[in-house]
């Protein structure tokens, strides 16, 4: 690997996008929108498309050209050369009652990818939309704004899901979860793996990858390639078309276990903030979220919040860019000032928790909250402090709760006031989903089962493949834990729900329904 001599300075002022692809892959003029786009290989919408980060009168959407989606260089099979993009957005899957219509300019310098901000739509109503290039028409997708303050939502159906190691297996959890119900889905880490594929690792059936993807991930082409052979798949695509996404990241979509400026795995410094923007910078093309993410350099700002109306107020954190380094010994594990979220993030997190005027308070974040053992110091137990101080802000706030994946498996858990002391009152509970894909087909219990289940507080654990759905109403919160019993043979199995809680309103804990 050889490691550029670049500043943190010098790489922020080289690694950014120019300011008109950026606009105009936003926003273009109207005349653009009948521009011709030139000759391009059909099917330019291989990648499918999205809508993310929605608000109570807009929408972001995004789809990515890319005719060869596995070309080797990482564009798609797209000429170097800006193309117009055109978008509809109806109130109607036919299009008959077309609401806005505009156009965007899909820029090499983005890998052909647009993000254009659909304002001035109306509150917690449901939208259809398509993209045009030339006479090529994407696939239909579904989104719905956010409602607003005025309106009593009476529910709110969304779903988590993390980790899709595509290599390891089948899908098949997004075929199911895209003839779910839902107003939103939260995506909480690892949507894309750094690994080479090889023989050893590719347990997906059928499947098989050319050799470029048998290299660890360190260009920006690679990670763009990456992003590419994930998102081919048709149940991901159809979930991307079902209803907006709002994502986060663990630690795959850089390196395993990285954290701030450090690499786990003796990446120097100075090519470790090199592989840390050019990642970042893939995210935000590959994924349908505002221009607030898109990265300066090796530093982006995906910490921001979502308000369902005066139901739901969601906080999705980062818990990777601003974490201290990991402790040198236990004493070091519990010093007041450790801190996963960093000092910014974290004021900004009890201010949102503790001013909410929303029934319920949800934090989407990447790790484990949860105490379950001390050695498990990439998870909130290598932070107890900023844990306490997490807690407490909780303890301030209405209904709090918890979303979390990493792990790969299902995990119910109550959260405590004092972890130590289990009889302690229950501050909230955290609902950790397991993975789509990673780590295979899995299975009810495993090797880690019991540093799980030997607390009381935890109330679920299952080692298979899945995602979580959940209601929320003024009364209560439904969580249902659903997942299928394998995934490396075929993308045929089953669906079958685990274990249903329910939590009311004004009562914090798990009530098993089934």
């Amino acid at each position: 690997m050889t490691e550029p001599r670049l500043s943190r300075r010098t790489f922020l002022q080289l690694s950014g996008v120019s300011s008109a692809a950026l606009a105009l892959g936003i926003s273009a003029p109207e005349a653009m929108a009948a521009d011709d786009p030139g000759p391009l290989p059909d099917g330019v919408f291989g990648l499918g498309v999205a809508s993310g980060d929605p608000s109570q009168d807009g929408v972001v959407l995004w789809t990515r050209l890319a005719p060869q989606p596995l070309a080797p260089d990482g564009h798609g099979g797209m000429p170097a050369r800006p193309v117009p993009v055109r978008y509809e957005v109806a109130t109607d899957e036919s299009f008959r009652k077309v609401v806005r219509r505009g156009a965007a300019v899909a820029s090499p310098e983005l890998a052909h990818a647009v993000h254009p901000q659909v304002d001035g739509l109306e509150p917690g109503r449901e939208y259809f939309y398509r993209f045009h290039v030339g006479r090529q028409v994407s696939p239909v997708g579904r989104t719905k704004t956010l409602p607003s303050s005025d309106q009593r939502a009476t529910a709110f159906r969304f779903a988590t899901a993390s980790c899709q190691a595509w290599y390891h297996g089948h899908f098949t959890a997004y075929r199911h979860l895209a003839a779910e119900e839902l107003d939103a889905v939260f995506f909480l880490g690892d949507y894309i793996y750094e690994y080479a594929i090889t023989a050893s690792n590719l347990w997906r059936v059928g499947a098989s990858v050319p050799p470029e993807h048998g290299v660890e991930i360190q260009t920006l082409e690679q990670y763009r390639l990456r992003y590419a052979l994930f998102k081919t798949d048709p149940y991901l695509q159809a979930v991307h078309a079902k209803a907006p996404w709002i994502v986060t990241w663990d630690d795959h979509e850089v390196q395993n276990n990285y954290g701030a400026d450090g690499s786990r795995y003796g990446v120097s410094p100075e090519h470790f903030v090199h592989l840390r923007a050019v990642a970042y910078r893939a995210f935000y093309e590959n994924l349908p979220v505002s221009l607030s993410v898109l990265p300066e350099g090796p530093d982006s700002t995906v910490y921001r919040r979502f308000d369902a109306g005066a139901l739901a107020r969601f906080h999705v954190l980062d818990t990777r860019q601003y974490r201290d380094e990991p402790p040198v010994d236990v004493a070091d594990q519990y010093a007041e000032e450790r801190t996963l979220l960093g000092p910014e993030q974290e004021q900004w997190l009890y201010d949102g928790l503790t001013s909410s005027p929303a029934t319920w308070n949800v934090v989407a974040n990447g790790v484990t909250v949860t105490a379950i053992t001390e050695n498990r110091t990439d998870q909130w137990d290598g932070y107890p402090a900023n844990r306490a101080r997490l807690i407490a802000a909780m303890r301030r706030s209405s209904n709090p709760v918890v979303l979390t994946g990493d792990i790969h498996k299902h995990v119910a858990a109550e959260l405590k006031a004092d972890f130590a002391d289990p009889s302690s009152p229950t501050v909230g509970v955290e609902l950790i989903c397991t993975s789509v894909a990673s780590d295979g087909d899995g299975a009810p219990t495993d090797s880690y089962t019991p540093d799980w289940v030997q607390h009381p507080y935890v109330r679920l654990y299952d080692g298979r493949r899945g995602y979580v759905h959940v209601t929320l109403t003024p009364d209560g919160m439904t969580s249902q834990f659903k997942i299928v019993p394998w995934i490396e043979a075929d993308a045929d199995a089953p669906l079958e729900t685990v274990a249903t809680f329910f939590t009311p309103a004004g009562a914090p804990g798990l009530e098993q329904v089934s």
